[in-house]
């Protein structure tokens, strides 16, 4: 679904820190830290991961995943696959 590594990345596209995303997403603080700290994939319940996804994707973020490409036309990032 998304990484916390997406997470990270997409906060510093849009120039804002965790508490900024938290409120955006109506979610705690602390939440938002437990889900950036994971390992991989992010572990959430369902209704506030899709909280962070909605606050992202109305932000302006286009979450790629793995071997879909991208519909957006504005500029962004991509992490290659390791070979």
């Amino acid at each position: 679904m998304i990484t916390a590594t997406q997470m990270r990345a997409a906060r510093a596209l849009l120039g804002i820190d965790q508490r900024q995303l938290a409120a955006m997403a109506s979610v705690s603080l602390p939440t938002i830290q437990r889900m950036e700290a994971s390992d991989g994939t992010v572990r959430a319940v369902v209704g506030t991961l899709m909280k962070v996804i909605d606050a992202l994707d109305a932000a302006g973020i286009e979450l790629i995943g793995p071997g879909q490409p991208s519909q957006g036309l504005g500029r962004g990032v991509r992490l290659k696959e390791s070979q």
